[in-house]
């Protein structure tokens, strides 16, 4: 396996179905988008990421395999900028993630060498390196409304790639990867429901800028970038 990836513009598709994620990051299994969900009375839990290209999540998940996460087949890559968190008004989560969406401009990422969140935690993750204030934005304007809760700890962007593994598999992953280094383009994000099954269902792929493109109308010349 390759140390290193670059995506063009071309390749920007994500990989965003997802399982659960006990490492305390993101969620998946992919699902129809255009279902309308209602919250029970004890709300609905709700996540949400940005996903990878095809091809840089399936590098990833067979790194992750190696290690013998078993979380490997079920949860690509990503970047959690919402993790598990419950709301009571589903469509007023719906909009208040739609206008974050539509406010963020579209941005890089890249991903760089290896750090771990032991001993708190039994996971080793691929560093966030550029993108890192574009994530930590997101997660901070997302938190808010009808999503705002205090959190255990505080928010750090990361691509986890080990999870509660033997040690020595964790040091394997730290080791292995440090070197590791990848960018691509990210112009979306993905909003998720945990279902009654447990299972993290896709509700809607949410595109960057489109609060920019409205204002600046249908047909409208584009404006410098």
């Amino acid at each position: 396996m390759s140390s290193a990836s670059n995506v063009t513009a071309s390749e920007t598709g994500t990989s965003t179905g997802l399982s659960r994620d006990t490492g305390g990051t993101a969620p998946s299994a992919a699902a129809p988008a255009g279902q309308d969900a209602h919250a029970p009375e004890d709300g609905i839990s709700i996540g949400v990421i940005l996903g990878f290209p095809p091809r840089i999540a399936e590098e990833l998940r067979r790194w992750r395999a190696s290690f013998g996460d078993p979380l490997a087949a079920t949860v690509p890559a990503h970047i959690t900028l919402v993790t598990t968190t419950t709301t009571r008004d589903w469509e007023a989560t719906r909009r208040h993630v739609r206008e974050v969406a539509g406010r963020q401009e579209p941005f890089t990422v890249t991903i760089a060498g290896t750090g771990s969140f032991r001993p708190v935690s039994p996971v080793v993750f691929l560093k966030v390196e550029e993108g890192f204030g574009e994530c930590v934005d997101l997660h901070r304007q997302l938190q808010r409304g009808p999503l705002e809760r205090e959190l255990p700890f505080a928010y750090h962007p990361h691509v986890t790639v080990a999870h509660d593994v033997a040690p020595e598999s964790l040091d394997e992953a730290e080791t292995a990867l440090k070197d590791y280094r990848a960018s691509f383009p990210v112009a979306s994000m993905g909003l998720y429901e945990h279902d009654d099954n447990g299972i993290w269902q896709l509700r809607e792929e949410l595109d960057f800028g489109s609060e920019r493109d409205h204002h600046r109308g249908e047909g409208a010349p584009e404006g410098p970038r």
